[in-house]
Formats: C-alpha cells, structure tokens, sequence
C-alpha cells in the first residue's frame, strides 16, 4: 500500500456541530461494525481526571508536538484554548493498510485538511433536524451559560454553512432518531468501504 494508504480508503471522518449527537454515532458505529477501530488524538492539554493516555488522547509536549507536526506526521491539526490537538498519520495509514476501517471523529476545518491528503475517504457531517432542537440538545447539558450557549449555537451555524458549501462532506445525515443515524452511517460506510 502506498503511503497515502490508498488515497484514505477505509477512512471516515465524522463532524457536526456540538451537541448534534457525534459521540454517540461514533460509539455505535465502532461497536457494530467489526472492521472499525477509532482513531486516536494527540494533544498537548494536560490529563484530565478520566483520562486514558493511548485512549482519550495521546498526550505529548508541546516540543514533540511541533516536531512531530514538521515532520508531516499529522494528517490534521488545530489548536483549542491554547492547546494542539493532531490525528497522528502513521497509526491511521497502519490500520488501513491492514483493512481495517478508521472512526475520525474531527471538525470542519480539520476535515478540510485530511479531504486534502486523503481524497478517498468518506466524510459524513451529522445535522440537528433543525436550530432548535440543537438549542435544547444543548440547554439540556446544563453545562453553559447563556453567552457560551449562544455562541456555541453561532459557530454551529457556521460550521453547518461551510459543510454544506465547502463540498468536502460527501453525505449528510439529520440526527433526528440516533438508532435511525446509526443506521445511516453504517450503511454509508458499508457502502463506501467494500
């Protein structure tokens, strides 16, 4: 297999707004598919009680990190509340190669960046059914105040906006009954992995 792991065939990239129910497909999707193993993050953020390095996240200093990123061994990265975060390209190109099917849950502009270097992977954004019930999804986590709720609504707008115009999302699922999305997303990667 070359070292773009056939153009990233076997990849899926899974994105959505905050609250859209992401996690969940995800959690799903790797427990009834058998070929499907996740992808796991590296970071430069601190462990957090709960954590399980090699798990939740590979956790790295910053220096490796920026070694790491100069070396063209991240298929993406971003950077949140000061922290990195990159998928690591060798365990992702390691598991393709060996057939397997690797779960990459990432946001839009991550996505942008690994459609670029692996062209041939399937990219599905997860939709709320409409504005609202994401607001409730949301209000429901009592996790936010008002000012985060309304931005983490904004940036959802936002990100749904580019998704549907970028062209880099393939499919489009609406999360209005999660066994019906994970039924969804299964038959998409069925049908873009065999």
């Amino acid at each position: 297999m070359s070292s773009s792991a056939g153009g990233g065939r076997g990849l899926v990239i899974i994105s959505g707004p905050s609250g859209v129910g992401k996690s969940s497909i995800c959690n799903a999707v790797l427990e009834r598919e058998p070929r499907a193993v996740w992808s796991v993050s590296a970071t430069t953020r601190p462990m957090r009680p709960g954590d399980q390095a090699g798990v939740s996240y590979e956790f790295i200093d910053g220096d490796a990190f920026s070694r790491r990123e100069a070396g063209g061994q991240f298929l993406e990265t971003a950077v949140y509340c000061g922290y990195h975060y990159g998928t690591p390209r060798p365990p992702v190109e390691q598991a393709l190669a060996a057939g397997r099917i690797v779960i990459m849950e990432i946001e839009v502009q991550g996505a942008v960046q690994v459609a670029g270097k692996m062209p041939r992977s399937t990219r599905i954004f997860i939709l709320p059914p409409t504005a609202e019930s994401l607001r409730l999804r949301l209000e429901g986590r009592k996790s936010e105040r008002e000012e985060q709720l309304a931005a983490r609504l904004a940036k959802a707008d936002g990100e749904i906006a580019f998704a549907r115009d970028s062209g880099v999302y393939q499919h489009f699922v609406v999360n209005d009954d999660l066994e019906e999305s994970v039924l969804r997303v299964l038959d998409i990667i069925r049908r873009e992995t065999e």
